[in-house]
């Protein structure tokens, strides 16, 4: 999947990711840039995407499994 990243810096207030560890995994985040890095569960990750206004959304392939997808989205 093509990524063509904005060239102006976006301004967010939170950033959620969904990255897999190791093991193959889920853990989810909601990141306070500068300030905090929170585990969340699943449900809250799908609540924020379902709900919040995102401004961004990064999708970050893994590097020799073509079907797994990490995602980054900024509100």
């Amino acid at each position: 999947m093509k990524y063509i990243p904005s060239p102006i810096s976006v301004k967010f207030d939170y950033m959620f990711s969904a990255t897999s560890n190791k093991s193959g995994r889920m853990q989810y985040h909601k990141v306070r840039p500068g300030i905090s890095k929170l585990r969340i569960s699943r449900n809250e990750f799908i609540k924020a995407y379902n709900d919040s206004s995102i401004i961004a959304l990064k999708p970050m392939q893994l590097r020799g499994l073509e079907n797994a997808f990490q995602l980054e989205f900024y509100i």
